[in-house]
């Protein structure tokens, strides 16, 4: 048997573990919600102490708080961040679609070791949750955990992944490839503009997201219950983002509109699109790598992947694509949390959305998906493949579409009859060419140079 307390809340007593830092309600979330195990991501709860923490100290500024008591939360959160503190922080994600279950669960921690510290007691609604209410500390907290993770780890990592698709492009420079359309022969590209095409995919992401940090900036917080800012400080919302500003050296604003803000997660669906694009890119990429990477003799071969572990339970020696699979799972997770999301987003009725908690929930893990995969995909596939430059002459050799460069020449249709005929009887297509047009060998080979046909023009 686990031993008790009793905790109080509005609504009677309650037997809570003995040794949590929680109360009542957090005890009443945690009975009601056993839907899935899942609790709130652990950058949601790291940012929602950085909030409470800021609200504390603009609370003592604006004098709603006395600098004792305001200290000592300040100190109960510091506490939390520098120690275990998603132990405490037991709430289902399917929970109240307001996230008060969770706010709650902050305050109540937090007031217990604010008291501890303090030697009296901190009232975890009265104090702690000061100038707040769940329906604006809620928003704030996914906006302020979104743009921390994209900018401290989504977007180095695409940097990263970007810096990387740059130095591979230049090795792999003298390198030319087969180009595909419809998984069919075509004409010739580059290795290095196959990753030059990848690379500016990657930018274009980056670019996007990083348009859209100041949006992800504006907070909510300030509005309180409906978003007319009853019960906090004319001044709380500025007082609010400059403290918050300080620890975490971002650059947060007041929203300009709550009611926006609060009853609406617009921006955030907006950013989990762009959170789709990017999966979208990296499975691109992924799925580029797996087709260049098949074989290695029945298949392509063009590139060899790093071999990271063994491929198979019952065929000896079978070494498989790891990191572009894993890549693609990932990219598809974020596709469908999108979807979560965007149907997420459209709950907002009147003046709050009501689906707060798993919104954060499915964002934040698409963030954190799209950042660790980007990692591994640019150190264990694209900075370690190597080229299998003999398959790649073998089979441009063979390409009769490279009698597309004689079409200005001969026309398209004596161009089509002698690449039927090559493909007809496997046979190098400036054979044919040499018996069925007025051109001599080295103007063929001119003409037909794979190298010089990576270039475009006539």
């Amino acid at each position: 048997m686990t031993e008790t307390r009793i905790e109080r809340d509005s609504m009677g007593e309650l037997a809570v573990p003995a040794d949590a830092l929680y109360g009542a309600q957090t005890q009443r979330a945690v009975d009601n919600f056993p839907v899935s195990g899942l609790r709130m991501p652990a950058p949601f709860i790291r940012s929602l102490l950085l909030a409470k923490a800021a609200a504390a100290r603009a609370n003592v500024d604006l004098e709603q708080l006395s600098p004792a008591i305001g200290d000592a939360i300040v100190g109960a959160c510091q506490q939390l961040l520098e120690g275990d503190f998603i132990r405490h922080f037991p709430v289902d994600v399917f929970q109240t679609g307001s996230g008060t279950s969770t706010n709650m669960n902050a305050n109540e921690v937090i007031a217990t070791l604010a008291s501890d510290l303090l030697g009296e007691k901190v009232s975890p609604n009265d104090h702690v949750n000061c100038g707040q209410s769940s329906n604006d500390i809620i928003p704030t907290t996914i906006h302020v955990s979104a743009a921390l993770e994209v900018s401290e780890q989504l977007l180095p990592a695409l940097g990263h992944l970007l810096h990387t698709l740059c130095e591979k492009s230049l090795a792999v420079q003298p390198y030319v490839k087969t180009g595909r359309t419809h998984l069919m022969d075509a004409m010739p590209v580059r290795m290095s503009q196959v990753l030059d095409g990848w690379a500016e995919q990657i930018q274009a992401n980056i670019g996007l997201l990083q348009a859209l940090l100041p949006s992800l900036r504006s907070l909510a917080q300030g509005g309180t219950a409906v978003g007319t800012g009853v019960n906090a400080h004319p001044r709380f919302a500025e007082r609010f983002c400059l403290e918050l500003n300080a620890l975490t050296g971002q650059t947060f604003t007041p929203g300009k509109n709550f009611f926006a803000l609060i009853g609406s997660q617009d921006t955030a669906v907006a950013l989990s699109g762009l959170l789709k694009t990017t999966a979208v890119s990296l499975m691109k990429i992924a799925n580029d790598l797996r087709w260049m990477n098949s074989g290695p003799l029945a298949g392509l071969a063009e590139i060899e992947l790093e071999a990271l572990q063994p491929g198979s339970s019952i065929m000896p020696g079978k070494v498989n694509p790891v990191i572009p699979e894993a890549t693609a799972m990932a990219a598809a997770q974020v596709i469908g949390n999108d979807a979560t999301i965007a149907i997420a987003g459209q709950s907002g009725n009147f003046e709050l959305n009501v689906m707060l908690p798993v919104l954060a929930h499915n964002l934040l893990g698409s963030i954190q998906l799209l950042s660790n995969t980007s990692r591994l995909l640019a150190d264990r596939a694209i900075a370690t493949f190597k080229v299998n430059d003999s398959k790649l002459r073998e089979a441009l050799g063979r390409n009769p579409i490279l009698v597309t460069a004689l079409n200005p020449v001969i026309g398209y249709l004596k161009a089509a009859e002698i690449a039927k005929q090559a493909y007809r009887e496997g046979r190098p297509i400036i054979d044919v060419a040499l018996e069925h047009t007025d051109l001599d060998r080295a103007q063929l080979e001119r003409l037909l140079d794979p190298e010089k046909l990576t270039a475009g023009g006539l």
